[in-house]
Formats: C-alpha cells, sequence, structure tokens
C-alpha cells in the first residue's frame, strides 16, 4: 500500500505537467501597434528610398510590459512577397542606438519570406519589457521592396543602412525615414486579467503633427495614465489611420472595412474608443463625395457597435471635434457635426462616451478648438490638445 501511495506521488507532478492547461497558457495583449496600409506614392517630400540590402530600424513604445514578446510584420497591402534576412529586438537607446547585450534574433518558424497580402508573426521572445519602454527592431531586406506594406505616419525617426547591420549598437552610414515600414504590431504575453483598449480613428488619433519621437499622440498619454492608475496589464493599441473615413475608402480601406482585422481581430481586446468621421463629413467640400447624412454615419457607428458587441467587446464613442476654420469646413458639414455629436451623447446603444469636442473646443466659440490646443490648422490638436483629450477618457469605463 505504501509503494503504490509513492508511486502515485511520484507521478502526480508529471502528470500536472502533460495535462492540458497545467503549463502557464499564453494571453496576448497588443501592447503596441500601427495600421497596414499600401505604399504611398514616393514624392519630393518623401521619396521611396532603396531597401535592396538594407538594414531598417525602428522604435516602437510598448504600452505595457511583460517577459515574453511576439512581432508581426505585414505584407498584407503588397503584391509581391517579400525576402526576410535577420531580424532583432533591442531595449532602444536615443538616436537609433541600441543597448549592448540586449540583442535578440527574432525567429519566425524557420520562415524566410512573407508571401504577398500576408502578415507573418514571430516564435515567443523571451525579452523581458518593462510598460511604457521603448524598444527597437531592425530588419534586413536582403532583396529589398519596391512598395512595401507601411504605416505612413509614424512621428517617430526610423533609419536605414546598408547591409545587415541588425546586431550594430549603432548603424554606420544611416539615412532618416519619417514612416513605418513593414512593422504592424508587438504582443506582449500578459497576466490572464490583461486586456488590450483599441483606438480607432483618423490623423488625429493617428497623432499627425504630433512631437516627433516623444510619444505624445492622445493613445500613448492614454497609456501613461492607466499605467499611473495601476492598470498595468491594460495595454492601449492605437489603430488610427491618417485619412481615414467611416463610410468611403479614403488613405487606406474605409473604418467599416477594417474593423475586423484592426479592432476584432487584436488580441485581448476589450474595448474600442471610436474617434472617425470628420473626414467623412470634410471630404464633401472638396466635392470628393457628397455629404453623408447624420443617419448614415450613425448606421456605420450602429454597426461597429453590433460587430464589437457579438465578440464581447465594448464600444467606447467619441465625439467628433470641432473644426471651423479648417479648409474644409462648411456649415452643412457643422450641421452634420452636431446631430452625430448629440446622438454619441445620448444614445444607449455603446458602452460609453467620451465628449472630446467640448473637451478642446474654444468656450467663446464651440464650433472652433482652441488656439491652445490648435497645431495651426484648425482640425489637428497640437502636443497640449492631444494630452487634453487623454484626460478627458474616464478609465472608470476602461476598467
Amino acid at each position: 500500500m505504501k509503494r503504490r501511495t509513492v508511486n502515485r506521488l511520484v507521478l502526480l507532478p508529471v502528470l500536472l505537467a502533460i495535462l492540458p492547461g497545467a503549463a502557464h497558457a499564453e494571453r496576448w495583449v497588443r501592447s503596441w501597434a500601427a495600421a497596414p496600409q499600401e505604399a504611398l506614392p514616393a514624392s519630393a517630400n518623401s521619396p521611396m528610398p532603396d531597401l535592396k540590402d538594407r538594414t531598417v530600424r525602428q522604435v516602437v513604445r510598448l504600452s505595457t510590459g511583460g517577459d515574453t514578446l511576439r512581432i508581426r510584420l505585414s505584407n498584407e497591402l503588397s503584391a509581391a512577397p517579400l525576402q526576410l534576412g535577420r531580424v532583432t529586438i533591442a531595449i532602444s537607446e536615443a538616436d537609433g542606438r541600441i543597448v549592448s547585450g540586449s540583442v535578440q534574433t527574432v525567429d519566425f518558424g524557420g520562415a524566410v519570406a512573407i508571401p504577398a497580402h500576408a502578415p507573418l508573426v514571430s516564435a515567443p521572445i523571451a525579452f523581458r519589457a518593462k510598460p511604457l519602454q521603448r524598444v527597437t527592431i531592425s530588419i534586413h531586406l536582403p532583396e529589398g521592396a519596391d512598395a512595401p506594406t507601411m504605416h505612413p505616419y509614424s512621428a517617430a525617426t526610423a533609419w536605414i543602412a546598408a547591409g545587415d547591420q541588425t546586431g550594430a549598437a549603432m548603424l554606420t552610414g544611416a539615412a532618416t525615414y519619417n514612416r513605418r515600414l513593414l512593422i504592424a504590431a508587438v504582443d506582449v504575453d500578459a497576466p490572464r486579467t490583461a486586456r488590450t483598449v483599441v483606438t480607432l480613428g483618423d490623423s488625429i488619433t493617428d497623432g499627425v503633427r504630433a512631437t516627433d519621437n516623444a510619444d505624445t499622440r492622445y493613445p500613448d498619454i492614454l497609456a501613461e495614465r492607466l499605467q499611473k492608475a495601476g492598470l498595468r496589464n491594460v495595454a492601449v493599441a492605437n489603430l488610427g489611420l491618417s485619412g481615414n473615413r467611416i463610410l468611403t475608402d479614403g488613405a487606406g480601406p474605409n473604418a467599416l472595412a477594417r474593423f475586423d482585422r484592426d479592432v476584432l481581430a487584436v488580441p485581448g481586446v476589450s474595448h474600442v474608443l471610436v474617434l472617425e468621421g470628420v473626414n467623412d463629413i470634410g471630404s464633401a467640400a472638396r466635392a470628393t463625395q457628397a455629404l453623408p447624412t447624420p443617419a448614415a454615419l450613425i448606421a456605420a457607428y450602429r454597426q461597429m457597435i453590433a460587430r464589437a458587441h457579438a465578440e464581447g467587446v465594448k464600444v467606447i464613442l467619441c465625439t467628433i471635434l470641432p473644426y471651423k476654420g479648417a479648409g474644409y469646413w462648411t456649415p452643412e458639414g457643422e450641421a452634420v457635426r452636431k446631430a452625430v455629436n448629440a446622438w454619441i451623447l445620448t444614445n444607449r446603444e455603446a458602452d460609453g462616451a467620451v465628449d472630446l469636442a467640448r473637451a478642446i473646443a474654444d468656450p467663446a466659440d464651440p464650433d472652433r478648438m482652441a488656439k491652445a490646443y490648435d497645431v495651426g490648422d484648425a482640425l489637428h490638436p497640437n502636443d497640449a490638445g492631444f494630452k487634453v483629450m487623454a484626460e478627458a477618457v474616464d478609465l472608470k469605463m476602461l476598467r
């Protein structure tokens, strides 16, 4: 009897080790993101760099930390396969430098190419990162890329240098670039209570005109607020896309078209903050489309709510910011904005609302953005405006 008891005690740890769920179960949350878009035409202000046998180095700031990461690269909006060389991740220092000894090679399960129109997710990487820490991802492209999938606005500097310099503490002969190339997301393996808040929007969410390399976009500051409030395992994924619209394609696919990819498919998503609509309204002034009715925009919001709720995701709607004085403002468009905002603040279908319009408006003329928050075009906030927007979000809605 004693021998049987001893044998059972010896076997118990072995059985626990092989039973499903006995080991740590992965719970991924999206700690950083950039919405993929097709390559923009080269211009005098932003020519497409030569990427053949080049290392592309980019810095991202994680919203929440962990001991295990994975990287998602995107070739989803490119028509040709992309050959990959070495890819590394490291702790960032200033001006493209990395901390010596922190470099780790990223494994993609043996893959050496990303098929056309496909993403590529890395194997888990044992890499300890703190919340709000900057990490550097370096990608060697042996065959280059003529039209790589990118995120056109980055608010961050990238560096491009000849050859495979993915392990170098400092790139030699590097040129700077102002767009995100290939990197779509960084996920963190986190506790079961962890979750992701997605911010869906246009250039205002994307942070156009924010100070470069300073992480002052409203989702960046929201992530800082969550950390200070003790919500260390709540990640923020910025899926803003400059020029985006709800009903029709603008810069990139419309918000309804990308909602599955950029919201519902995000690992750990629990909430989405939606700030969209000003480009739908304003584009009518440029005769690129008809002025949408309030009913059409509200119906689109309702679609987002229905699709999100079907997946257990809560929707927080944000009022459309005032933009009187911007190049595409009209009285007719203003009437649509006010009607939509009134519905956002009174509807009982969404899970909450944030009155960003009121937070950033000029009290003496609420149809305009306050000068203290205006970058100068009456449409985009400055760093102070982004801070006010982030502070207007009641964190209780995200708990």
